[in-house]
């Protein structure tokens, strides 16, 4: 029976091995994690084996079994401080482009793309033609102006960076009128108000929260007016008594006074969504043809592609942009580039977009089958959780996320996972669970109950997701 060192700490501390006997046995670890970064760990571990020692709360024991606990210790730990704290989770909150969860997934193409881009030298600024310094934005730019109609573009890290730039080049110290019920708050608390004062323009106002009418942008016009700006509302819309003025009517108005008539588009979009079956919404196309001399849109949200933010439209305005200095602090990596191109490079052959793109085929999965998937897990997630929960299907409404449509919804279906004893601590104990797993799961709790919306969960990991429900058994019953 083992008893307390409290009585002679002295004696049991001569059994705590030294630093060099522990590196002995820990070869592998060294050859793995380093000499110096082992040696620290093990002096850590060490002197908290022996203030425990000390304290009295530790039970007699010889070098060697000391020893093996330190080694055991020492590759937990070492482990755990190797892993990256960005790890993936299965998406099952309802949210398809959630910004939390790092937006669109990323298709097979573009992750080989970036694979072989950033594991060799690159032609990233080099003409192989001419054998000379080149322009980065050549590797997309071309691919671009196909699917927009645009003349010319570049791309930089955001869609807030796009607007950054795009305003301190083209309407620095100059006054650039916004609809009211266009200020909009991006994510983050970002507002495009503040987004303007640090691009170093004057923002005017003009029109109600409500309506706003051409009259109004025509009295807001002076020589000081850089551009005209609208701006998407793609996460929020305002019904009801409201009037905004046409696309078409603002290009005129602008074209007539002279200054560039500008569309933020936020979230962006590429194709006709309504083909597939979605709420449809703007694409990059029709702004060009309605007028618009640039546009700007992310690259990660209904695109489907890596984050950036593309800017469009007419050449001369396009080679300002490039010329600002602050063009070279926001541009893009070499991956992000070699991942924007390979989503582009998918849009040419729309007919295999559902397949390729994550974004889409998850937009897009039929209401049946993604029933079907919730009744076949519906059996393993009850077993697994026990005669604590019930586990019911409920149907639900996914949300496209990230700003995209923000009042239409698509069809979906869940799994409602129910405490039975009704206390808000199990459900969160519950949820806490769901997040502590190999790969976290992240749903939602809605109406007294957490909700987990397979929309996102593509059938392929599907086997994965049930092999791992068996360590829910730690949740508190």
């Amino acid at each position: 029976m083992n008893t307390s060192v409290s009585g002679n700490p002295a004696k049991s501390l001569r059994q705590l091995p030294s630093v060099d006997a522990v590196l002995k046995q820990a070869t592998a670890l060294v050859k793995e994690y380093g000499h110096d970064l082992v040696t620290v760990k093990i002096q850590l571990l060490l002197g908290s084996r022996r203030e425990s020692m000390l304290a009295g709360n530790e039970s007699e024991a010889d070098s060697t079994t000391i020893t093996l606990e330190i080694l055991n210790q020492l590759r937990l730990a070492l482990e755990q401080d190797s892993q990256s704290s960005l790890m993936p989770v299965f998406n099952l909150t309802g949210t398809i482009l959630h910004t939390n969860l790092g937006r669109a997934v990323l298709p097979r193409c573009a992750l080989d793309a970036v694979a072989a881009a950033a594991s060799d030298s690159v032609n990233l600024e080099y003409d192989l033609q001419n054998g000379e310094r080149g322009e980065r934005d050549s590797h997309f730019e071309s691919l671009v102006c196909e699917l927009t109609g645009a003349e010319a573009a570049t791309a930089v890290n955001n869609n807030a960076a796009a607007v950054l730039l795009l305003l301190n080049t083209l309407a620095l110290g100059k006054e650039v009128p916004v609809s009211r019920g266009e200020l909009v708050e991006i994510g983050g608390s970002f507002r495009i108000p503040e987004i303007m004062e640090r691009s170093d323009c004057t923002l005017v106002e003009v029109g109600a929260t409500n309506r706003t009418h051409l009259k109004d942008y025509q009295k807001a016009i002076n020589d000081n007016t850089a551009l005209l700006l609208k701006v998407h509302t793609s996460n929020y819309r305002i019904e009801g008594f409201t009037a905004e003025v046409a696309e078409a009517e603002l290009a005129a108005l602008a074209s007539k006074n002279k200054i560039p008539f500008v569309m933020d588009m936020g979230s962006g979009c590429l194709v006709d969504l309504a083909q597939y079956g979605l709420p449809s919404e703007p694409t990059a196309a029709q702004a060009i043809a309605t007028g618009a001399d640039l546009i700007t849109f992310s690259g990660d949200k209904l695109l489907g592609g890596p984050q950036c933010g593309i800017i469009a439209g007419k050449k001369v305005l396009i080679d300002e942009i490039r010329n600002n200095p602050l063009k070279r602090a926001l541009r893009l990596d070499k991956m992000t580039i070699a991942a924007l191109v390979a989503v582009l490079n998918l849009y040419r052959n729309p007919s295999s977009l559902l397949q390729e793109l994550p974004a889409m085929r998850q937009l897009t999965r039929s209401l049946d089958d993604v029933h079907a998937q919730a009744e076949r897990l519906c059996s393993p997630m009850q077993a697994a959780l026990g005669m604590g929960y019930e586990v019911v299907i409920e149907a639900t409404d996914s949300q496209i996320g990230s700003g995209a449509l923000p009042v239409k919804s698509i069809p979906s279906a869940a799994l409602v996972i129910s405490p039975l004893c009704g206390k808000d601590k199990a459900l969160r104990d519950l949820e806490q669970a769901f997040r502590r797993l190999p790969k976290p799961v992240i749903g939602r709790i809605h109406r007294g109950a957490y909700w987990l919306d397979f929309r996102c969960l593509e059938p392929v990991a599907e086997q994965n997701f049930i092999e791992q429900l068996g360590s829910l058994e730690r949740i508190p019953k």
